[in-house]
């Protein structure tokens, strides 16, 4: 009899247990819901104004939902401006500046961590140092120098002052301080170069950090704004945020226009950061623990 009861308390126990997980499964999956669609009301909120027509933009009863819904506007976006080119810039700027800033970081990471040198930490407190120097600060004494180089309204103009990138280099310089030294001596001793150190074995040790640098440094050229609009006037060099402003002045019913535009803007960023985030989670923690 004490068996039985004893059976029967075990299996209310385990019946507890598995309705509490149940019941906290549920919790969590209503808090991810409610977290997804307080971060989402924004796009959903633009994507929803970006589909209304002209006549809905005024309409009481048509505060949220489109009553006559148009995809229209996104066609207008490139027919009232280049869009097309302004994507195409944004993207060849993005993507060297990402290209140059991961080379750059990772050789400068490579030569504050494997290489003796005079004045190394020196230098490298230094390349810290003007993460605290606000962009504004500097941006006039830039615009005029790249003025008297005769460097404006090119694309290069945008791409040379972000080769290099201060966090980047102190990321990737973090994610090295977690390898010993013995990898490099080891490698000297088989005879290899310094450059096949870096482009054959440091590169893979870094692949979680150099997804993250990837992300982050493509998604800084993409949003680039204040610099591409006071050294580009010409729509061959403009990038596509530019261009979004300029929707406001090429038509009197723009804010339905400019909101397809910030749509359209946003897919290429969005991409990146769904394809790259479990990368950038990697690489950001990559230098936490030092083995």
């Amino acid at each position: 009899m004490a068996a039985v009861i004893e059976k029967e308390k075990k299996k209310t126990s385990k019946g507890r247990y598995r309705q509490s997980q149940r019941n906290q499964c549920i919790l969590l999956l209503l808090l991810n819901v409610l977290f997804w669609i307080f971060v989402m009301f924004p796009i959903i909120y633009g994507f929803l104004m970006a589909i209304k027509s002209s006549a809905d933009l005024y309409n009481p009863a048509a505060k949220l939902i489109p009553l006559n819904p148009t995809f229209s506007n996104f066609v207008d976006v490139f027919k009232l401006a280049p869009i097309g080119r302004y994507i195409l810039n944004s993207l060849i700027v993005s993507v060297a500046i990402t290209i140059f800033q991961i080379l750059t970081s990772s050789l400068a990471a490579f030569a504050f961590r494997f290489l003796k040198f005079r004045f190394s930490n020196i230098l490298y407190a230094l390349i810290l140092a003007t993460m605290m120097i606000p962009g504004e600060a500097i941006i006039i004494s830039q615009f005029l120098m790249v003025s008297a180089w005769n460097w404006t309204d090119t694309l290069y103009v945008l791409i040379i002052p972000y080769m290099v990138s201060a966090f980047n280099i102190f990321l990737c310089r973090q994610a090295l301080d977690s390898f010993p030294y013995e990898v490099y001596e080891a490698a000297k001793v088989d005879g290899c170069s310094n450059v096949n150190f870096v482009f054959t074995i440091m590169i893979l040790l870094l692949k979680p950090t150099l997804g993250a640098m990837a992300v982050q440094s493509f998604l800084s050229g993409w949003n680039m704004y204040m610099w591409p609009l006071l050294v580009t006037n010409l729509d061959e060099a403009r990038t596509v945020q530019i261009g979004i402003s300029m929707l406001n002045s090429v038509d009197s019913q723009s804010l339905v226009l400019m909101v397809a535009g910030v749509i359209i803007c946003m897919i290429p960023s969005l991409m990146i950061f769904v394809f790259g985030q479990r990368n950038m989670v990697k690489g950001l923690t990559a230098g936490a623990v030092k083995g």
